[in-house]
């Protein structure tokens, strides 16, 4: 059985600066050092936070929380040597809306990060993921 297929394409500008995106969206850009703009291994914790985020906000819509606001603040630990991979991510979630409490939170949370966040998913088996949920 096939999976989707989903499709992106990187352009080199100059120095480690490259845009790409996927076909017919608007180019975002990535800097291999970081300096100029976020380093693929910065967008790697971005696309963990905005796949777990909008998970999080489906469950708990089917929660019937009202949500008003959802920040989530992410820090990954990186190894020492080659390759420099995630051995620890860990996620801040901040919530507020009117039903919301930190059952339902943490269901939500829970819900993604191990069962439907398809980023999260994809990292090493080995890496240790975690998170902490602030009510507002």
């Amino acid at each position: 059985m096939a999976g989707s297929v989903r499709d992106v394409t990187m352009r080199w500008r100059e120095k480690l600066l490259f845009e790409g995106g996927a076909p017919g969206r608007p180019a975002i850009l990535v800097d291999g050092d970081g300096a100029a703009a976020t380093s693929p291994v910065e967008l790697l914790l971005l696309a963990a936070a905005t796949c777990s985020a909008s998970d999080v906000v489906v469950i708990l819509q089917k929660q019937r929380v009202a949500l008003r606001s959802l920040e989530v603040a992410v820090r990954g630990t990186r190894r020492e040597t080659e390759p420099r991979r995630y051995t620890a991510i860990h996620f801040d979630f901040a919530i507020a809306g009117d039903g919301a409490d930190e059952v339902k939170a943490r269901r939500a949370i829970d819900l993604s990060l191990e069962k439907y966040c398809s980023v999260v998913a994809s990292l090493a088996p080995d890496t240790r993921i975690t998170y902490d949920v602030a009510l507002r």
